[in-house]
């Protein structure tokens, strides 16, 4: 596809998406589409010649808006807020249109400058220490799983550059409640803890975390012969938005030597309001 190409099928699939936006309303939420509905109406096997552009958006309109679910409707309530902006797409097409990677400063400095900026940007909004500093993941799910393993090396002592833990004397445990994310027991199965090491701290009535039921929970796992690693409490729980009392779990992570992360990718955006600023501690 040539530059000019690119300019002018570009405005069509601009095109395309903003009347896609302005008639959204009008589809159904989610489709009647059945299992093996779309396999059914695609090739069986690859194409020999690529397809013309005006086909493709002509499979826009047959094959993909007709059975997909509308993320964006104003109807779904489904799993989580998504709500794309025309900015945020427009960003996404100039960062596939970079096409840069920001592996390391020297592969793009202005990547790599810029997402520091930005975060700390948002940490100035949400008042935490300036003592913070972070990196952008590419999805919550990812931020658990890192927080994870960088509490299993802290626990152990880097033991991924000796025997893993596989040498560990003692069973490492991780802690959250029910109303935590798939996620972080997905995180400690990748990081190598086990589903058995997972300890579902009990909820109160609002299914936030009761601060007294972890640290019994890490009293009994001491006793027991475990060594308690990590504490992932939730800032707005993906089924409930409950709210764990994060300053309560933190005096215990501090009192036993854990490692205390915080999935706020529900609710967290809520403390740059003001109006809700300490709401959650």
């Amino acid at each position: 596809m040539t530059p000019e190409e690119f300019r002018r099928r570009g405005h069509e699939i601009i095109d395309w998406l903003a009347d896609y936006h302005a008639k959204m309303s009008n589809y159904p939420v989610q489709p009647a589409t059945q299992p093996g509905d779309v396999k059914a109406i695609l090739p069986a096997s690859p194409p020999v010649e690529a397809e013309g552009f005006d086909e493709i958006i002509a499979d826009l309109d047959s094959v993909v808006l007709p059975n997909i679910s509308h993320w964006q409707h104003p109807r779904f309530f489904g799993y989580f807020p998504s709500n794309s902006l025309g900015s945020g797409i427009l960003g996404d097409l100039v960062s596939s249109g970079l096409g840069v990677l920001g592996l390391s400063w020297q592969s793009s400095p202005a990547v790599t400058e810029i997402e520091e900026v930005t975060v700390d940007w948002f940490r100035q909004m949400v008042g935490l220490s300036s003592a913070w500093f972070g990196v952008i993941n590419d999805t919550a799910s990812t931020s658990t799983l890192v927080a994870l393993l960088c509490a299993r090396e802290k626990t152990t002592g880097f033991s991924l550059v000796r025997q893993g833990l596989q040498a560990e004397l003692k069973p490492l445990t991780i802690y959250t409640s029910a109303s935590a994310h798939s996620s972080v027991e997905k995180a400690a199965l990748l990081a190598g803890f086990g589903r058995e090491n997972v300890r579902m701290v009990d909820i109160d009535a609002s299914f936030a975390m009761r601060p007294g039921a972890l640290e019994d929970a890490i009293l009994a796992d001491i006793h027991a012969g475990f060594k308690p690693c990590a504490i992932v409490a939730a800032v707005g729980g993906t089924a409930t938005v409950s709210i764990d009392p994060v300053s309560e779990i933190a005096a215990i992570a501090r009192r036993h030597g854990l490692w205390l992360h915080i999935d706020a990718a529900m609710a967290g955006n809520a403390m740059l309001l003001p109006s809700y600023a300490g709401f959650w501690v």
